[in-house]
């Protein structure tokens, strides 16, 4: 169960409420920063787990914990904050909600969820966590360009719409959820 990975992913986690008090205190800079540190983290983690076999079941549930926790906490201190659209925030949220919900509800239906994410569901977390770095880079150094922000923030709208609808339209041909 301590593993090193299961170490940096815990690391992660902890990182949390410091992100959010750095937001808060438009500490953006050090919220940046504290923000690549966490993606990093997460890659080697990944990389350490499949490199040297020391994956394990609570690396497995841990993980994607961390990372959503990171995620969604982000999103909703940013939109606090103003710096981003609290609609945007909503539907973030809401989508993590329903593939959470979806999950709970196929186990407590007595059906095994698939675990597997969808390749637009992939390309919707990439997004979201370029949008996040955008945004705390803007706010703290002035890049990029707002223009580049907006670009991004609308793409992220779209790609979080896309992945939620394909969640749905797996569950209603029975095919399970992951995020």
């Amino acid at each position: 169960m301590i593993t090193l990975p299961n170490l940096i992913t815990l690391a992660r986690l902890f990182a949390v409420p410091l992100a959010v008090w750095l937001i808060l205190q438009r500490e953006m800079d050090l919220a940046f920063w504290l923000f690549v540190a966490a993606g990093i983290s997460d890659a080697v983690d990944g990389f350490i787990a499949k490199r040297f076999d020391a994956r394990s079941q609570v690396g497995a549930v841990l993980d994607p914990v961390a990372d959503k926790a990171l995620l969604v906490s982000v999103y909703v201190t940013l939109g606090a904050t103003g710096f981003l659209p609290s609609w945007l925030v909503i539907l973030v949220v809401f989508r993590d909600v329903l593939i959470v919900g979806g999950v709970l509800t196929l186990y407590v239906l007595g059906q095994e969820p698939a675990i597997r994410p969808l390749f637009v569901s992939k390309a919707n977390t990439a997004m979201q966590i370029l949008l996040a770095a955008a945004v705390l880079l803007n706010a703290a150094y002035g890049v990029p360009a707002s223009g580049v922000v907006a670009a991004l923030l609308w793409i992220t709208a779209a790609t979080t719409f896309a992945s939620g609808a394909a969640y749905v339209a797996r569950w209603v041909r029975g095919g399970g959820a992951s995020g």
